[in-house]
């Protein structure tokens, strides 16, 4: 074999990253990781601390922390959503899409899956003290862990590849 026939090695191609897509990733995971932490937080300590109180306190708890975190929440998902799928565009990678889609989903899955839920818990003349009414927040809660989840998926991806490029 002659010297001419050699190829030389393959080397791995590394694409500079660009400030923009930098501040896009770190956005993306930034505000992914926000959001799981504070559905986390309402998962294993805000919530089941309000299931001990009386149900009546429980509901009437429940309202005003919800309206809170809703202003909170869906700035976040979706601060993280179009950051991950603007880090895709600009050769981030389809892992970025994703993540971006995994955090995205708590919006469509709050306003299909737990809506109906919500509008029971806040209807007016509501009994708060009922059988029925503690039961629609231990259903809100199983379906909040939905969005924890969703939420704690697209950050894990998110962290991994950010530590990956």
């Amino acid at each position: 074999m002659s010297g001419r026939d050699r190829r030389p090695p393959k080397r791995a191609v590394r694409i500079q990253e660009t400030p923009m897509l930098v501040l896009l990733k770190f956005v993306a995971t930034f505000a992914a990781a926000m959001f799981a932490g504070a559905a986390l937080y309402v998962n294993v300590a805000e919530h089941p601390a309000r299931m001990t109180l009386d149900t009546r306190f429980a509901a009437a708890q429940w309202a005003p922390s919800y309206r809170r975190a809703t202003w909170m929440q869906a700035p976040l998902a979706l601060l993280s959503l179009a950051a991950g799928l603007g880090s895709w565009l600009l050769g981030g990678g389809i892992g970025w899409a994703v993540a971006a889609l995994l955090i995205g989903a708590v919006v469509p899955f709050t306003l299909i899956g737990i809506m109906p839920t919500n509008r029971a818990l806040l209807a007016s003349g509501r009994d708060l003290g009922t059988a029925e009414t503690r039961a629609l927040l231990e259903h809100w809660a199983k379906l909040h862990a939905v969005r924890t989840g969703l939420s704690l998926a697209a950050t894990i991806l998110y962290v991994y590849l950010a530590l990956g490029s």
